[in-house]
């Protein structure tokens, strides 16, 4: 089942695509959401980001492919390297992507993300499945040469509009061995499979919980493949994920 939060009008609705249409529901659908009787076209309504994080945590070098063209290591960590987006980076469906005058590169990093269904802290495996609600498509954009320059990562990922999150939530699917696929305009980029991934999603979550709570609606993403390369305004970029669907983006000049 796929979940959505979209605009209606000046409004913003949780729902769930049957169909055509989108049901609408009351509250997030994680939070004992209830069904209201409405029901929307889905091209009468507008796509937003399907989640509204406390926070989005993200792992690097988490393919060794990806590990070899980095210049930012030599070798797989001994551990999942992570760090953080926060809230005001995350942009939807179809919102443009900025490319600030004043960075000189910015990439795309297609990824598989998980999103957090129950509070979570120092979780075990069962509690760490149990948690996570659904999956959808995200866009690590990174500002590279910040990314180069800082010893930690946290300037280079963080900029509004640098963590495009969607099209939607989708729920039931095995995610440890999905096709990950970045085209940038209409050309094939990236391709891999998360269970080409060092550590699988549930391993991320639990190693993430270990650290710090994870909330309902939170975001765990789980690294790119190998083929991250720039952006420049007018490009479109599509991140498609098996079983879920396509997330895609136009970069605009800011």
């Amino acid at each position: 089942m796929n979940y959505v939060r979209v605009r209606i009008d000046k409004r913003h609705e949780w729902g769930r695509i049957e169909g055509d249409r989108v049901v609408i529901l009351d509250n997030a659908p994680w939070e004992n959401a209830r069904e209201t009787g409405q029901k929307i076209a889905l091209d009468m309504t507008c796509l937003l980001a399907p989640v509204t994080p406390s926070k989005v945590v993200l792992v690097g070098l988490n393919y060794r492919e990806h590990v070899k063209e980095s210049q930012s290591a030599s070798a797989v960590p001994d551990e999942p390297v992570i760090f953080m987006k926060p809230s005001t980076a995350v942009i939807g469906p179809n919102d443009e992507i900025p490319c600030y005058s004043f960075l000189d590169r910015i990439d795309y990093e297609g990824e598989l993300a998980a999103v957090i269904g129950g509070k979570l802290f120092r979780s075990g495996e069962s509690d760490t499945r149990d948690a996570i609600f659904g999956y959808t498509c995200l866009n690590d954009v990174t500002a590279r040469h910040l990314q180069k320059k800082d010893v930690q990562w946290t300037r280079a990922k963080s900029f509004d509009g640098f963590c495009p999150i969607g099209p939607w939530i989708a729920t039931g699917i095995d995610p440890l061995d999905l096709k990950i696929e970045t085209h940038l305009n209409g050309e094939l980029r990236q391709s891999g499979r998360s269970a080409e991934q060092v550590w699988n999603i549930f391993e991320l979550v639990r190693f993430i919980s270990g650290a710090m709570t994870l909330l309902p609606g939170d975001v765990v993403s789980t690294g790119t493949p190998r083929g991250v390369g720039p952006l420049k305004a007018g490009d479109v970029v599509r991140i498609t994920i098996e079983e879920i669907g396509t997330l895609e983006n136009r970069v605009k000049q800011a």
